[in-house]
């Protein structure tokens, strides 16, 4: 069987009803803010959880999974903040940055999927420099929990990780290290990032001086000064467990007529034969 994913830094609540007409079985969100309580697909379920992403700053927002198709069904993983309780529930570092569930077709789990985000966050005393590669490594340990002994479980991640794959901002050699060690330790555990990139999206142009010549990346992001025009970064990436990565194909729909209303574009995963 197959099954078709979307996944979404959408930012905005009035996005979801768009969402819910796209042609995906599955939605993996970030940055949403509070559905409506009665009648969504969402998990975690809008009254069962306070709706918001932890930290140093409030946002009233967090990852969220929506089922859009009626082919499939989705079973919440059941997620505990680290230090409380719930022995058989998952431990997320900082809740609101990842959400969890199986997706089942005629009641059979065929993948299970995680929907993540990493946080911004800055040093003590020093609110100028920003980073999320201690975010994402934060994710990483969470979902590690869901990767088998033998890596053969069938896992599709995706989200915005607010970090650079293959070099550093500016082409700093240090963030570019500092980046790479969590797609490492991702792949060292058993997930592959599998895109998306080059020639699945369009990339920048003109090219942008920090990046290298050789790049596949295709920007997912993009500032209000520069519009889905002068995108340049992708700050979105997919990840798939090693036992099912060559059957998933994931495409950034970054054209300038086709990227949609939020600042992130879409990106459609594709997973085949499960």
């Amino acid at each position: 069987m197959d099954v078709s994913l979307l996944s979404w830094n959408v930012g905005r609540s009035d996005l979801l009803e768009q969402v819910s007409a796209e042609p995906v079985d599955v939605a993996l969100l970030q940055e949403v803010p509070r559905p409506p309580t009665s009648g969504s697909r969402i998990l975690p379920r809008p009254g069962d959880v306070a709706w918001q992403t932890e930290g140093w700053k409030r946002r009233t927002w967090r990852t969220a999974i929506m089922q859009v198709s009626q082919r499939v069904t989705l079973a919440e993983i059941p997620i505990a903040e680290l230090c409380g309780p719930g022995g058989s529930d998952l431990a997320v570092s900082r809740p609101g940055t990842l959400t969890a569930a199986d997706v089942l077709v005629d009641g059979e789990v065929c993948v299970t999927v995680v929907s993540w985000y990493a946080t911004w966050e800055h040093p003590p005393g020093d609110t100028r420099l920003l980073g999320a590669d201690a975010g994402a490594h934060r994710l990483l340990s969470d979902v590690s929990a869901l990767v088998d002994h033998d890596r053969s479980r069938r896992l599709v991640i995706a989200g915005d990780l607010n970090l650079l794959y293959g070099y550093g901002e500016h082409g700093h050699p240090y963030w570019a290290a500092r980046y790479q060690t969590v797609f490492d330790r991702a792949a060292a555990i058993g997930l592959e990032m599998v895109g998306p990139q080059a020639p699945n999206g369009r990339q920048a142009e003109p090219w942008p001086a920090e990046l290298p010549a050789d790049s596949r990346n295709v920007p997912t992001f993009h500032t209000k000064q520069q519009g889905p025009k002068g995108a340049t970064r992708q700050l979105d990436f997919v990840f798939a467990s090693r036992s099912i990565s060559d059957r998933v194909t994931v495409a950034a729909l970054n054209e300038v007529d086709d990227w949609g209303p939020s600042d992130h574009c879409r990106i459609r995963i594709e997973v085949r034969d499960l």
